[in-house]
């Protein structure tokens, strides 16, 4: 199948390429149909919505940005999309990119998106461990400050 998005222009995808989401994404609960788009090599994924073409969100594993990140799931949203097997289930967070300042990327730790593998349902959930922050800053300090230098000079370093 075909769909024509504003960020990316003309996509293909198959139908088991599709996640559907029981009750939409909060903020985008009319929005049941996703895929993710993206270079097989970039840590950062786009989430498209097959129901709005102008709507894509960022996200990634939350391994890339906390390797001992550990999202404890309410059990009944492990129910809403069809299983309890850790085995046929992923994680990925939603991140925020400011497009003048790139180097400030933060993650949503805090509600994390459950992915079934088999059913190809998925839920943005909240975790239950509250010490998760919404926007987590992704890069380190010393990071952050070169990728701005490195801006601010045209990209030479």
């Amino acid at each position: 199948m075909k769909f024509d998005t504003e960020r990316f222009g003309e996509i293909s995808y198959s139908q088991e390429e599709v996640l559907f989401f029981p009750r939409g994404i909060p903020a985008f609960e009319t929005k049941f149909n996703w895929i993710l788009v993206g270079d097989g090599d970039s840590a950062v994924k786009w989430l498209q919505s097959l129901d709005d073409p102008d709507l894509a969100l960022p996200v990634t594993s939350p391994d890339a940005v906390q390797p001992d990140y550990n999202a404890r799931i309410p059990e009944d949203e492990l129910k809403l999309i069809g299983s309890v097997n850790p085995a046929d289930l992923a994680l990925l967070i939603v991140v925020s990119i400011p497009p003048a300042a790139p180097w400030n990327m933060t993650a949503n730790l805090r509600a994390p998106i459950l992915v079934n593998l088999k059913t190809h349902k998925a839920v943005q959930v909240i975790a239950l461990n509250e010490d998760y922050p919404i926007r987590h800053v992704v890069f380190p300090e010393d990071v952050r400050e070169k990728m701005k230098a490195s801006a601010e000079i045209g990209g030479d370093e």
